[in-house]
């Protein structure tokens, strides 16, 4: 995952397909993880949060858009 300078790099679009190749592979961990353990659990938890970070990334854009629409 990309640390938070990286993130802020990132175009609109970019940022968007990022998100949903992350949720996807969340789901997928998820599946797996359903039937049969997965060598390493905490992928589980490092996804859920790199999925937070780019939905925090994404509203920190929309907020900061509809205080200065000038710009």
């Amino acid at each position: 995952m990309k640390n938070k300078t990286d993130l802020k790099g990132l175009s609109a679009e970019a940022l968007k397909e990022q998100l949903t190749a992350e949720k996807a592979q969340g789901q997928q961990l998820r599946f797996a993880h359903a039937i049969s353990p997965l060598e390493n659990p905490a992928r589980l938890k490092a996804n859920r949060k790199n999925v937070a970070r780019l939905l925090t990334e994404q509203t920190r854009r929309n907020n900061e858009q509809a205080t200065n629409p000038a710009q």
